[in-house]
């Protein structure tokens, strides 16, 4: 009998586990594919000179924005079902920073479609301004949401964190959302190299060229300040082999750069989705096994154990995933695929 709970124990580890890297693979899918529209809307009002231009900033990312939030919806779902007390007191402590998000997402799902239903400048000028606010906005709080969950949030014996928003707003709250505003910025800037053409095309690559500095910089400030300020890197000291997706970013970097310089826009875009995918998967194996860590009390911390779903929910689920998560692979390598060629000014229609 006791052997037989020792099994069942060992089994509901080994779900949960794999289910805690599926749900970071999940977030790295989703600031990867979503990064790039966010960062061309943030650009919106500042990189387009005319309408025209306007128009094929939007087009560059019409055919994928709503399909690049389905792993948002897939990154939230599986918290919810693989870690349901997480996904409660996540969406407790975190509310309004979430709320925020959530309606910001919506009102730049309805720019996309509201902005050329009347034809006129301040109509459209409002739903550009609505569209690049509304791109910038999540940007800053996914990073400073990510940020704070990386460095531990006050939670009590119970799990339940009231920090609210303006406790979110801490130095390495903000330093986390200004990181992935500029991460965003430059990877939207590296696919308008690819979907662009002529002065726009331009100025997109001295925009990234100029930009890459910075991130480096950033990069290595926000490095330096989650060695000082949080415990992101003790599993990495406790597993050393971990460092490994340490080198992921680094090489992401050191690539992109790389391929700017030889002007190969589609592997400088594809380094910086390696830059983005590393950075993501580096600080949730450094929280690992907590989905929420606790600061400054580690043991109120909500882990993949004291907050995951029963084993046999897990393995139901990850049968499902086996199955589904391939086909939506396979439509959005469609799709990508089908849109890939640049846009110019024949292709926009008034």
């Amino acid at each position: 009998m006791m052997n037989t709970f020792m099994e069942i124990g060992s089994m509901h580890y080994y779900l949960a586990t794999i289910w805690f890297v599926l749900w970071g693979v999940l977030w790295a899918v989703y600031f990867i594919l979503d990064g790039f529209d966010l960062g061309v809307g943030t650009l919106l009002p500042f990189m387009a000179k005319n309408e025209t231009e306007k128009r094929t900033m939007l087009n560059a990312t019409g055919p994928f924005w709503d399909g690049n939030e389905v792993w948002l919806i897939a990154a939230g779902g599986v918290t919810f079902a693989a870690f349901p007390y997480a996904y409660a007191q996540m969406f407790s402590g975190l509310y309004t920073a979430l709320m925020l998000l959530l309606f910001a997402l919506i009102v730049r799902g309805v720019s996309f479609e509201f902005r050329s239903k009347v034809e006129s400048d301040t109509w459209r000028k409002v739903w550009d301004t609505c569209h690049a606010v509304s791109s910038f906005l999540p940007a800053l709080l996914l990073g400073v949401a990510f940020a704070n969950i990386f460095r531990g949030l006050p939670l009590d014996e119970t799990g339940f964190s009231q920090a609210g928003l303006f406790g979110l707003l801490n130095p390495y709250g903000l330093a986390g959302g200004v990181l992935f505003v500029v991460i965003f910025i430059m990877h939207g800037a590296l696919w308008l190299c690819i979907r662009t053409t002529g002065d726009l095309k331009a100025r997109a690559e001295r925009l990234a060229i100029k930009l890459w500095p910075a991130q480096v910089v950033l990069t290595v400030l926000f490095l330096t300040y989650t060695a000082l300020d949080t415990q992101l890197f003790s599993n990495y000291f406790l597993y050393p082999v971990l460092f490994a997706i340490l080198a992921l970013p680094v090489a992401g970097l050191v690539l992109m750069r790389s391929y700017m310089g030889a002007r190969k826009w589609w592997l400088a875009w594809g380094s910086s989705c390696l830059y983005i995918g590393g950075t993501a998967l580096f600080g949730v194996a450094g929280i690992f096994p907590a989905i929420i860590p606790s600061n400054p009390n580690p043991g109120n911390s909500l882990t993949i154990m004291n907050s995951a779903s029963s084993s046999l929910t897990l393995g139901i689920m990850l049968g499902v995933a086996l199955v589904f998560v391939p086909l939506v692979i396979a439509y959005q390598f469609w799709a990508y695929k089908t849109f890939a060629t640049p846009i110019g000014e024949g292709d926009i229609h008034y």
